[in-house]
């Protein structure tokens, strides 16, 4: 049976696909847009045109019922005048006094309103267009004895087809939004139960061993002059770091429990612990505005945060430098930062810092912050950003937990995100 192997370079081939692939459906959409949008606004222009061809033979109908009489004029006043009952419109003589108007529905207004009705329609046509004149002659003389004037708007259809692409677009989007929700909360789902069949499956695995391993140290200790007691001094210790690690895995999917914990105390630990197995050459640093910090925490998966983010400190500043923690509270809320001297991080990678499989590293999978960060948010309720960097400077970390218990977001156990490896 052939297995799919997935090496870092996969992985990372498998997430800038992604990323150019938003960016072509952005495109793409963009393009569909703007064409919708334009092709639009040129039958919208067309048909302004025509609206205001349609009102200037309006007006010179008018004109002519007024200054000629003729067999012919009961036939323009009925095939041209009359059929208009599309484009509003407002008559005035040559003072901006109202004479007459079409298609202004004012037959649901009182006689009190109608006149305020009429003004206000005629202030939204004069801001519209260019009224169209009307020139009234002397029939005997064919001297001009005075004007009028045709407001006009546009038509209501005309205006829905103004607006028409905007409202497509709009509900086009919410769909399209509706099923990428959709799509992905079920495609995260599928994910996380993976993940968290998988960690439970390696604590599982871990546990077999383990026991095996506690049954020969109690072996060695049964029998002290024989067996050397740093060795199993040692060997207990490794034991401790398997549980702890098993119980990470175990806790991965399942709702963890918090508890108050002494946040400088389980700091200290840590950085002791870290402190042996990093370079010499990394100074690390602790401090506290007050003593007795507490926040509600789950102790095995937040020393795995501290652990992570540390390591990432010394990956940055290449085994030299330093780390320093800072502890202080406001409120409810207790703040640690977290401020190493590496290389730190450019403004346009600060956002992708937390995705899963970035990283700087040749041999990095790029999945430890982004484990770190669901942790802290997903499990803790709190928050894990990066509150500052500089390149050549370094970055400092900043992790955000309650005093009290947070009330805890409405999620399913199994929906919860894990990531079984460091970065």
């Amino acid at each position: 049976m052939n297995k799919r192997v997935y090496t870092k370079e996969k992985v990372d081939s498998i997430y800038q696909k992604k990323n150019t692939l938003k960016i072509v459906v952005l495109i793409v959409a963009t393009v569909i847009a703007a064409g919708s949008i334009y092709y639009t606004n040129t039958l919208v222009k067309e048909l302004k045109e025509r609206e205001k061809s349609f009102v200037s033979l309006y007006a010179k109908t008018i004109e002519m019922v007024a200054n000629q009489e003729g067999d012919d004029i009961p036939f323009l006043f009925h095939e041209l005048i009359v059929p208009n009952n599309n484009i509003p419109v407002i008559l005035t003589n040559s003072f901006g006094d109202y004479l007459q108007h079409r298609n202004l529905e004012l037959e649901k207004y009182s006689e009190e309103k109608r006149a305020q009705v009429i003004e206000e329609e005629l202030e939204e046509m004069r801001a519209a267009y260019e009224p169209i004149e009307i020139v009234l002659r002397n029939p005997n003389t064919g001297m001009v004895a005075g004007y009028q004037f045709v407001y006009y708007k546009n038509s209501f259809l005309l205006t829905q087809l103004q607006y028409y692409p905007f409202v497509q677009l709009s509900i086009i989007a919410v769909f399209v939004l509706l099923t990428y929700t959709v799509f992905s909360y079920s495609r995260r789902a599928e994910q996380n139960r993976v993940w968290i069949g998988m960690a439970k499956e390696t604590a599982h695995q871990l546990g077999t061993p383990l026991s095996s391993l506690m049954a020969w140290l109690e072996f060695f200790r049964s029998d002290p002059e024989r067996y050397d007691p740093a060795i199993i001094k040692e060997l207990d210790k490794d034991i401790s770091r398997l549980e702890m690690i098993t119980a990470r895995f175990s806790s991965i999917g399942s709702v963890p429990t918090l508890k108050k914990e002494d946040l400088y105390y389980i700091l200290r630990s840590t950085l002791n612990y870290l402190e042996k197995r990093i370079s010499t050459k990394v100074k690390v640093s602790l401090h506290a505005d007050q003593s007795n910090i507490n926040a509600m925490i789950n102790r095995p998966l937040f020393e795995w945060v501290i652990e992570n983010i540390c390591k990432n400190a010394v990956d940055a500043m290449g085994g030299i430098g330093s780390i320093s923690i800072q502890l202080s509270t406001e409120k409810d809320k207790v703040f640690i930062d977290i401020t190493d001297t590496g290389k730190g991080i450019p403004k346009s990678k600060v956002s992708q810092v937390f995705t899963p499989g970035y990283t700087t590293k040749k041999r990095g999978w790029g999945l430890g912050l982004s484990l770190a960060q669901r942790i802290i948010e997903n499990y803790h309720q709190g928050k894990l950003f990066v509150k500052q960097s500089e390149v050549d400077v370094g970055t400092t970390f900043r992790i955000v937990l309650f005093m009290e218990q947070p009330v805890p977001e409405h999620q399913a156990p199994e929906a919860q995100p894990a990531v079984a490896a460091t970065k």
